[in-house]
């Protein structure tokens, strides 16, 4: 027997066999049957299943059958190489120095003399999750999305969730599958296991379409299954012809004693793989006019209204939203787009005449666009594409929400497409461009595919590429991504932009309950929270509200609590704050500044959950930053008691409310807890933490 070390992954090589025996704190324990610790799940199309098509993804018809042939390790990478009759798997595994996160792909090749089908391919197994003993013991916490209710975990037991000693080996499983564009729709591709000594390991898979995990029991040990979609899950085969290799999607791990250190482990690794760009390399603050103003009709008139509100503000980009094309009603727009040139009847001197009227304000100018749409009664552009540039299912265009999808694979498309995004640069003057997508294209299409699912994973990775090219070729533009809020917001999609939407919740008073859970699913730098003072509640969408209205209804602590759910991630200031005046001004450019000071211990911070993850109806809220020994919280009083303790992970030194300096709210120490007393049911402060 040999061994390989690396990083904290240790695999026995015995008899022509490799098995992982510890990946983190998911290892193999005493008397636990080592040929089962394989970590590569591939079923190839006639092959034998040794288990229930159609349940579990364990027992594929090529995991005891593939053998060791060969590993090459450096220090941060380990490549592994395993070999069937049929296929060869290379598992790659890459490591980083500020982080215990690893990340995880495998390549498979087709060894044979013939064709071959996969019909699953698994990213990465391990085996040592737990036992069906501890089925009481191990938890599960699942990240469950909704529009407007992004990032919601759900913790329970195994038992809980249907994983439990029966007889023989169950045919349950606890699991989720993606299937269509809308990569995080109803779960983000993450999640979070504590194991039965209490510690915690994080998982998540980076894919913009379909996807699988799942967590069950093979011989009374209980496994984690990552990948993309299969032919169970997602219509998902791929042919492989002679030579051929097909790479999974990646998949990470993370490590830790608590909570806080997973997710800062899972932090650490996401900063090296993050969309970046130079232009937005300091965080800057955002004025986006659609929430609570403009939303789908803007116009020239109304920009000369709100910049000059917005660069006083502090703000440093403007940007224009959905409306600033076409000549069409703003309630036909989503009907007709896909030309993508300026609008005359919205902007009858041109939308660069707008912004450089920005500009002339010293903001930088930004636009939105839905790239991957053309509207169903777009006739022009649909003439001009042509059937095969959309994507199709059984013979038909696939038409959803009144708006037909681009397939990418198709040269018509990228062509047209990168004009547009060099129209909106070059002639519009686009400094931002906000990229949307507001539907999901279902499970996928068959045209030029080898199944559905594989014809959405390979238009999806085309969407990518060239996203990714038009951020190369106009570096200076800050691009984001968004998808009707927070339905896209894997990390393949923010390994593409520097920020990400992530909701269009409208009420001030929900959004605590997303900013705070939000650090769990991507970097501070990336999480774009809106920001609207003058803005509606109880799902109110505010529309030509009056100065009247916004003095009655709108009081210096609903401004602040505004400015505060944007201070943990990114700013996206909105709404009329033109109908603020006196203290309330006062407070929106005081927040923006506060925001901007943020930026420096931003980019190093990693999250940080004193009372732990929230859930929609918690009447305290509380989720911050920490780095080394100074923490930054946003603290809610929502609806609860005024007084609230806050234990923190270490005495406190001192402590102070950073934002807003005039609050009425106070704090005191107690060795480790730091005590708010608020005035007022909803309420909020941003406190200033240094720890011994």
């Amino acid at each position: 027997m040999s061994k390989i070390t690396f990083k904290n992954l240790e695999f026995d090589i015995i008899d022509g066999k490799i098995f992982l025996t510890k990946c983190g704190n998911i290892a193999r324990r005493e008397g636990q049957e080592i040929s089962l610790f394989n970590f590569c799940e591939v079923s190839i199309s006639g092959e034998n299943k040794n288990s229930h098509l159609g349940a579990k993804m364990a027992y594929s018809s090529e995991w005891n059958r593939l053998n060791y042939v060969s590993h090459v390790q450096t220090a941060s990478r380990l490549e592994i190489v395993l070999r069937s009759e049929k296929v060869e798997a290379r598992v790659v595994f890459d490591g980083y120095e500020d982080s215990n996160a690893l990340r995880i792909h495998t390549e498979y090749t087709n060894i044979s003399d013939c064709e071959i089908w996969l019909e699953e391919a698994s990213a990465f197994t391990a085996l040592g999750v737990g036992t069906i003993y501890e089925d009481e013991i191990l938890q599960f916490t699942r990240f469950t999305q909704s529009h407007h209710n992004e990032c919601q975990p759900r913790t329970a037991t195994f038992k809980e969730l249907g994983l439990f000693r029966g007889t023989g080996e169950s045919q349950r499983k606890i699991s989720h599958s993606n299937v269509g564009s809308w990569s995080t729709k109803e779960q983000l591709p993450q999640g979070v296991v504590q194991t039965a000594d209490g510690k915690l390991f994080m998982f998540q898979i980076e894919s913009s379409n379909s996807w699988h995990y799942e967590i069950s029991d093979k011989s009374g040990i209980h496994y984690l299954y990552l990948g993309g979609a299969n032919s169970t899950y997602g219509s998902w085969s791929k042919k492989l012809d002679k030579g051929e290799t097909y790479a999974t999607v990646n998949v990470a791990l993370s490590f830790g004693d608590d909570l806080s250190e997973v997710v800062a482990n899972m932090t650490a690794y996401r900063r090296h793989i993050m969309g970046k760009c130079k232009s937005d390399s300091h965080l800057p603050t955002i004025f986006n006019e659609y929430m609570h103003l403009s939303w789908d009709n803007p116009s020239e008139e109304n920009t000369r209204k709100c910049a000059p509100i917005a660069k006083l503000a502090g703000v440093e980009y403007y940007v224009i939203d959905c409306g600033w094309h076409d000549e069409v009603p703003t309630h036909l727009i989503y009907h007709y787009v896909g030309n993508w040139k300026e609008s005359k009847l919205r902007f009858p001197s041109g939308v660069k005449v707008t912004t450089d009227y920005i500009r002339s304000l010293g903001l930088k100018p930004g636009l939105w666009i839905e790239p991957e749409v053309v509207g169903f009664k777009n006739q022009e552009m649909i003439d001009y594409y042509g059937e095969d540039a959309f994507i199709r299912r059984n013979g038909k265009i696939v038409t959803v929400m009144n708006r037909l999808i681009l397939d990418y694979r198709n040269k018509k498309v990228v062509d047209y497409m990168s004009e547009t995004i060099r129209r909106m640069v070059e002639d519009y003057g686009a400094e931002y461009i906000k990229m949307d997508y507001n539907q999901d294209l279902g499970v996928g299409t068959d045209l030029n595919s080898d199944s559905l699912g594989e014809g959405l994973e390979s238009s999806a990775n085309a969407f990518a590429d060239w996203v990714k090219s038009m951020t190369e070729r106009f570096p200076h533009v800050i691009f984001e991504g968004c998808s009707s809020g927070g339905m896209r917001m894997d990390y393949k999609t923010l390994s593409l932009y520097p920020l990400v939407s992530t909701s269009d919740q409208v009420d001030c008073y929900k959004y605590p309950y997303i900013a705070c859970n939000i650090l769990s699913a991507c970097t501070p730098e990336q999480a774009a929270v809106w920001s609207y003072p003058v803005g509606g509640i109880n799902g109110d969408c505010l529309r030509d509200v009056t100065k009247e209205w916004a003095d009655e209804n709108i009081d210096e602590d609903r401004v602040s609590f505004n400015m505060i759910n944007s201070f943990l991630g990114r700013m996206h200031l909105a709404s009329n704050i033109s109908l603020l005046d006196g203290a309330r001004a006062d407070l929106v450019q005081e927040g923006v500044a506060y925001y901007n000071g943020l930026t420096p211990f931003k980019k190093q911070a990693h999250p940080y959950f004193p009372l732990g993850l929230t859930t929609i109806g918690e009447p305290t809220v509380c989720s911050g930053l920490r780095l080394g020994n100074k923490v930054c919280l946003a603290v809610y009083n929502i609806d609860g008691d005024l007084h609230k303790d806050i234990p923190l992970c270490g005495k406190i030194q001192s402590a102070r409310i950073g934002y807003p300096i005039s609050s009425t709210a106070k704090i005191d120490l107690a060795e480790n807890i730091l005590k708010v007393d608020f005035t007022k049911e909803r309420q909020a402060v941003f406190v200033e933490v240094e720890l011994f």
